[in-house]
């Protein structure tokens, strides 16, 4: 009789103007496009990995702790099962943003550790990797904007009356969206270089000004 029921109020609000059903769903397919260019992206850049490991690996086999991390990192990455139920799961969504911020500050430790290597950034596998990296790092951002717009969208039209009731209705909640400390981390990817100064190293001393012209005693 329940089911009966609320098949009917269901009907009732479907032929309703501005029930906001038809949004709810473009918007929920939205939002799952958007997901599943943002794991494409980070998925290929976990492709990256072992071979940027292992370059590195060939010149700088000692620094055993930075790659471990790395290796570590990635197989937390990968050992998280991303199917479309990470779109409805908080904790799990959580989880997944965590363990791809800890394979970033991995990347970024060996990243530093390479300036201390000159034939390794010389390499041509490297710097294609480099390459590689950079385009993967930006489209990463790209596309997390994307899926943060599209979520945005999506959670202000359940939110929000009448469509709210429509949402509770046919079972459409609010989901998770990407968090960051500083919103600029949207816009701007993070700088894939091995070309500048590591942190910390001392600036190269200045030549000294040449001393001004003076004009002679008379």
């Amino acid at each position: 009789m329940r089911a009966w029921s609320l098949a009917l109020v269901a009907a009732a609000v479907l032929t309703l103007p501005g029930c906001g059903y038809n949004t709810l769903q473009r918007q929920d397919e939205a939002v799952k496009a958007a997901w599943s260019e943002v794991v494409n992206q980070y998925q290929r850049r976990a492709d990256l990995i072992p071979n940027l490991v292992n370059t590195v690996k060939g010149y700088a086999a000692q620094e055993q702790k930075v790659l471990i991390g790395v290796t570590e990192a990635r197989a937390r990455v990968g050992s998280i099962q991303v199917t479309p139920e990470v779109l409805n799961n908080p904790e799990l969504f959580q989880k997944f943003q965590a363990a791809q911020n800890q394979l970033t500050a991995a990347l970024k430790s060996l990243f530093a550790v390479t300036e201390n290597y000159p034939q390794l950034k010389s390499d041509q596998n490297f710097r294609d990797l480099q390459s590689q990296l950079e385009g993967t790092e930006n489209r990463i951002t790209v596309a997390r904007g994307r899926y943060i717009k599209a979520v945005q969208d999506y959670n202000v039209t359940v939110r929000s009356l009448p469509t709210n009731i429509t949402a509770k209705i046919f079972g459409f909640q609010v989901k998770p969206n990407f968090s960051v400390e500083n919103e600029q981390q949207i816009a701007t990817p993070p700088t894939v270089t091995f070309d500048t100064a590591a942190p910390g190293a001392a600036a190269p001393p200045q030549p000294p000004a040449a001393p001004a012209n003076q004009s002679a005693p008379k």
